[in-house]
């Protein structure tokens, strides 16, 4: 790549919720267009993306780095004054270097949310010199705690400053980061970094803070920031990008830029190349499930099945037999006896417990083991189901079973297993609502300044709804002929619409998921 390339090192996706406008996938398709050898992501205080990110780099063919913006606590993590909003975090953004940092950096990550949180999940020097290992540091935007010292006159304190985030990650693993949108404060900053940079030895290295893919996506993204902030576009008193320059540059929009420190753009691959985590997916890793003493999980299995088939058949045929033989078998061969203990023991203490449980629903009600075991109550073989529609060795994936508990209930089920497994082993899983076409035309609506009856009034013109799907807003367009003709006839429909067209998809919020939870 030489000295003509490039790589964005700070970047934001739909994953800083209601403040990310890139897309993902768009966000690698245009930095492969480019030609850049690697991209990073560093959302707000979260990794949501993270696999997304991972994946989606892979099949472009550029180096995926994992990162975050994390937010810092002036002082304890653990502080939580209040009346002191302004000194509540600074920012800092930080890159996994390898596999080391990425677990690193989840851990960072999650104490933030556990210990930090306050206002928003938050570290501090403390733990970023405990976690720091396979890590690399930049000094953050305008956000952060180096800038906002050398703005307030305070070189000294930046001075320590810089000093101790490079003690924290290393000589070689922190730079002074230089951001230029074309703002009056990065004006001011800039220079006082580069000094700050000729006094300490440390670095600069060039970063975008990219918050969405195309200059023509500030205009939408401003509107995301309203959405967030429930603010029309016409408050002054809210949080905006005074420029729309916040996009995914070019190497050479990004040299020109800083044509005067070409040695921060060279850092940026300098740092990529440092960079290398290989994650794999191909690796299956289950909870352990503790049999009783001088068993074997596959022992203990045959077992169950055994004591589960004389109550299911009472005297066992030769075509029962054969059956249990055959699935225990490919079950045992494919590493997941103890898959189908936990699963087991899940059940059985709802049905202990007086917990109501579901017959069992999907392709698992084909197997005469789930049926032994009470995971489902549907006898494969009186209603000649398949068992490799089910588990097939051929294919080498995880068993897919679902059980269903009285929702009333279902706190109980997810308590015996933090109890079980340890809580440091269990957690229930996020889920994410996106914006849809009608909410979005709502949104754009209110935040364009039009009545809220406006807004209401495109919306009632989407077709119904397909099987509780919501149509997407092209389709609504070509089945709704009042969607359309107002959207071709009236200037402020096709602004509200075009508009939610660009947002919609977009993840607008995260809350936990009612019933999925992880076993580690």
């Amino acid at each position: 790549m030489g000295q003509s390339s490039f790589v964005h090192l700070h970047t934001h996706s739909e994953f800083s919720l209601l403040d990310g406008a890139a897309r993902v996938e768009g966000l690698f398709a245009k930095a492969a267009g480019f030609g850049m050898p690697a991209l990073a992501l560093t959302d707000h205080g979260v990794m949501f993306g993270a696999l997304d990110f991972y994946q989606a780099g892979l099949r472009a063919g550029v180096k995926p780095i994992l990162g975050v913006e994390a937010y810092v606590a002036p002082r304890s993590r653990f502080d939580r004054t209040p009346g002191e909003n302004d000194e509540n975090y600074r920012h800092l953004t930080i890159l996994a270097r390898d596999e080391r940092g990425y677990r690193n950096l989840l851990r960072l990550v999650t104490d933030a949310h556990l210990e930090g949180f306050y206002h928003r999940p938050r570290v501090d020097k403390e733990l970023l010199a405990e976690r720091s290992e396979g890590l690399i540091g930049l000094s953050g935007c305008l956000a952060s705690e180096t800038a906002r010292l050398l703005l307030a006159g305070q070189e000294e304190r930046a001075l320590e400053a810089v000093s101790t985030y490079r003690d924290i990650f290393g000589a070689d693993g922190f730079y002074l980061e230089l951001q230029d949108h074309g703002l009056a404060d990065q004006r001011t900053v800039n220079p006082l970094l580069v000094d700050l940079s000729r006094r300490t030895g440390i670095p600069l290295a060039a970063t975008n803070d990219l918050h969405y893919t195309e200059r023509s996506d500030a205009k939408p993204h401003d509107v995301l920031l309203c959405i967030q902030q429930q603010k029309v576009q016409t408050d002054t008193a809210r949080l905006k990008f005074d420029t729309e320059e916040f996009y995914l540059k070019d190497a050479q929009e990004m040299r020109t830029i800083f044509r005067e420190h070409p040695e921060a753009c060279d850092a940026t691959l300098e740092i990529a190349e440092a960079c290398h985590l290989d994650l794999t997916f191909d690796q299956m890793h289950l909870p352990r499930f503790e049999p009783p003493e001088g068993m074997s999980l596959e022992d203990h299995l045959h077992r169950l099945v055994l004591e589960g088939a004389g109550r299911r058949y009472g005297d066992l045929n030769e075509a029962v037999r054969t059956r249990i033989e055959a699935e225990l078998g490919v079950i045992n061969s494919m590493g997941f006896a103890g898959y189908f203990l936990i699963v087991w023991d899940l059940i059985r203490f709802a049905r202990d417990h007086g917990i109501r449980v579901g017959p069992g629903r999907g392709s698992a009600a084909g197997s005469v083991v789930s049926y032994c075991l009470q995971i489902t109550d549907l006898d494969p073989l009186r209603y000649g189901l398949i068992f490799e529609r089910f588990l097939n060795p051929e294919r080498k994936q995880m068993p897919d079973i679902d059980m269903d508990f009285d929702e009333r209930r279902r706190d109980e089920v997810i308590r015996y297993v933090a109890a079980k497994y340890g809580a440091d082993h269990v957690a229930q899983i996020i889920t994410f609502q996106t914006i849809k076409g009608k909410q979005g035309i709502r949104d754009a609506a209110r935040v364009l300044g039009f009545p809220a009856m406006f807004g209401d009034r495109l919306a009632k013109m989407f077709p119904p709804a397909l099987l509780g799907r919501e149509y997407p807003i092209n389709r609504a367009l070509e089945l709704s002929p009042e969607l359309r003709d107002a959207y071709e006839r009236e200037p402020e429909a096709h602004e509200v619409i075009d508009t939610a067209r660009a947002l919609e998809g977009l993840r607008r919020e995260d809350s936990v998921h009612a019933a999925g939870v992880v076993i580690g």
